[in-house]
């Protein structure tokens, strides 16, 4: 399986990433051969950087730690095929224009049949590769775009939130379906179950969450594959694995999770008749 993570945080930080590392970190094999990506967002548009080959065998990686590229909203992805070839198209995160802004996904799983069901066939928005990945951010697109009308007046929470729990719920019976989902305003990120390295078995926890207020002249985030530096500031990640030696938070088999400028925002579980907005979340524009 694939290896995800996804940064939020409430003033632009240098998010500096070892690829190489991250996916050694939570494989049982340690290789992630077929490909890997990251996307940082610059406004409501997105820096994507990614590649075919494997994270260990890439110059791009090696211009990615080399630049200090800023952001408050990361995703990435290192990826072992079960579906479709080896391939720039198939690298993921993959992205999307949407209401006047780029959205970018990224999933871990193997949820093939969304191939043979009638309730997942796509429409304005088509697949370019061959993965289950892209198909079911295809379809998320489809789903979103009634609600997506004016650039100007973006869906409310609520409504973005439903759309990607009932997609979500119907991903969760086709097989493994962690995924993390932007928009620019917020990050979604949905866990269910994936291979444990120690185990072998897939089973829950899908993701991992640490939430972290760092203050000015502090010691910078770092472990597995990050390094973090930034100022008085509010940080959320999110992981297949935990990648610092601090209490990482694993999250409930198919809860979804919404984070915005370091911040929880907003969080369901499958039993929940409704999302739960966080007291302490303010909105922070993100860019």
């Amino acid at each position: 399986m694939c290896e995800l993570l996804g940064l939020t945080s409430s003033t632009p930080v240098t998010a500096n990433l070892s690829l190489p590392t991250l996916a050694a970190h939570g494989a049982a094999t340690g290789a992630f051969p077929d490909g890997w990506g990251v996307g940082f967002y610059e406004g409501q548009d997105v820096r994507l950087l990614k590649d075919a080959t494997g994270a260990a065998e890439s110059d791009w990686v090696q211009f990615i730690a080399n630049h200090n590229l800023r952001s408050r909203l990361v995703i990435a992805h290192t990826r072992h095929a079960t579906r479709g070839s080896r391939s720039y198209a198939n690298a993921q995160p993959f992205v999307r224009e949407l209401g006047g802004r780029t959205h970018i996904f990224a999933h871990n799983g193997d949820v093939p049949g969304i191939f043979d069901t009638g309730a997942f066939e796509t429409g304005r928005f088509t697949p370019i590769g061959e993965t289950d990945s892209e198909r079911a951010f295809c379809i998320l697109l489809d789903r979103l775009a009634s609600s997506w009308t004016d650039r100007d007046k973006p869906p409310a929470l609520r409504a973005r939130f439903q759309i990607v729990s009932s997609l979500a719920a119907q991903l969760r019976a086709l097989g493994p379906a962690n995924f993390l989902y932007s928009d620019g305003d917020f990050l979604f990120a949905h866990a269910h179950r994936r291979r444990q390295s120690h185990t072998g078995r897939v089973e829950p926890p899908g993701l991992m969450l640490l939430q972290r207020q760092c203050h000015e002249g502090e010691e910078e985030v770092a472990g597995q594959g990050i390094a973090i530096a930034g100022i008085e500031q509010f940080i959320v990640l999110i992981a297949s694995v935990p990648l610092t030696s601090e209490q990482w938070e694993p999250l409930g088999e198919g809860e979804l999770v919404v984070a915005s400028g370091g911040r929880i925002a907003a969080r369901q579980l499958p039993h929940e008749s409704s999302f739960r907005v966080e007291p302490s979340f303010e909105p922070v524009a993100t860019g």
